[in-house]
């Protein structure tokens, strides 16, 4: 098991979405395969129609993976479970995930969500729990 890089990145509004799709288009063009993940099957379905119109002209070539198509060829793969089907090194979390998780992934990237308390306080805990795991988390 290793030893990701962890970033949080501070939103200061709900636009977790975009940064989802901007984050995914960035790490693609550079030729990695990334895993977004999020809390349920109707966020799956939202962000897998946002990658297709979220930016005039671009193209994300991913999956929703709802346990009923294969992703594995796909470089960036949507899921609601800690499931990596296309072997992806990036994790982009539209949802917390467990320790154990992250320790699969070069690379980690969490929200600090600093527009409403309740989500400011589970990143802080989040950050505290990396650390305490022995990552070295930044802000970004």
């Amino acid at each position: 098991m290793g030893k990701p890089s962890i970033e949080f990145i501070k939103l200061k509004r709900p636009e977790k979405a975009l940064h989802l799709c901007e984050l995914a288009a960035e790490f693609h063009e550079h030729g990695q395969r990334v895993l977004l993940t999020v809390h349920d099957d109707n966020q799956g379905v939202t962000l897998d129609r946002f990658l297709w119109t979220w930016r005039k002209g671009a193209f994300v070539p991913h999956c929703f993976d709802n346990g009923a198509v294969d992703c594995s060829d796909e470089p960036v793969v949507i899921v609601t479970e800690e499931r990596n089907s296309n072997g992806a090194r990036i994790l982009i979390m539209g949802k917390p995930c467990s320790v154990g998780f992250l320790r699969q992934f070069d690379q980690v990237i969490d929200f600090a969500e600093t527009y409403e308390d309740d989500l400011l306080q589970a990143s802080r805990r989040r950050f505290a729990q990396y650390r305490e795991a022995g990552f070295d988390p930044r802000m970004r």
